[in-house]
């Protein structure tokens, strides 16, 4: 359950539906239109992320560091050094997790992918889009924030609810909080360190199935 979601972190908000109640309509068309800029303006992205995670069945929480690199929202690379060393690869198609031993898991969700970005980019997407999510949205001097709580059976089966944070000069991530049914609550803390770089190929390659 956690790995499902390390993936979509970075495209967290473009990939679920929202709905706000009335009197922040104003505030979601704003957001949701500095979204689609950043991803226009912002063609790749490398940073630094700490998660903490935390569980009843856990007797403390876990602090896992990493850094991370993107190429808009079909390549991806997450790297945790400790406490656990972990790397997880996504380009177009596959989805690869190596951990501390050098196994590799493989998973094939590019047209997962594809399909929700398709749904969300359109015109009409937030309004289309008001079935699955309620979202409170709130500003601040510094950020958006806003909380995803499931209305669809489809989400509500996998999530309590999710936590996106933007900054509100640039609308990019700086956190994202995911409560999953599991048990586990994940908090991925974003430090952005470099825009619009170039980045090596040998950071996306990822294994195929043959």
């Amino acid at each position: 359950m956690i790995l499902r979601f390390r993936p979509y972190w970075l495209v967290a908000f473009l990939l679920f539906p929202v709905t706000l109640p009335a009197q922040s309509d104003d505030l979601l068309t704003r957001i949701w239109g500095g979204v689609q800029q950043a991803q226009q303006k912002f063609t790749t992205g490398c940073g630094n992320v700490t998660e903490t995670r935390t569980s009843s069945l856990m007797v403390k929480p876990m602090v896992l560091h990493g850094r991370f690199c993107a190429e808009g929202t079909t390549r991806f690379e997450l790297e945790y050094f400790e406490p656990n060393p972990m790397r997880i690869r996504f380009n177009k198609d596959y989805l690869n997790v190596t951990t501390d031993g050098g196994k590799t898991d493989v998973f094939e969700i590019g047209s997962s992918v594809r399909r929700a970005q398709s749904s969300f980019s359109r015109e009409n997407s937030i309004e289309k889009l008001k079935k699955d999510f309620t979202i409170t949205a709130r500003e601040s001097s510094r950020e958006f924030e806003m909380k995803f709580v499931p209305r669809s059976e489809d989400f509500r089966r996998r999530l309590n609810y999710m936590v996106v944070k933007l900054n509100k000069r640039d609308f990019l991530l700086r956190s994202l909080e995911v409560d999953g049914k599991s048990g586990v609550n994940s908090i991925f803390a974003i430090d952005i360190t470099s825009l619009n770089t170039k980045i090596s190929e040998d950071m996306f390659e990822v294994y195929k199935p043959k």
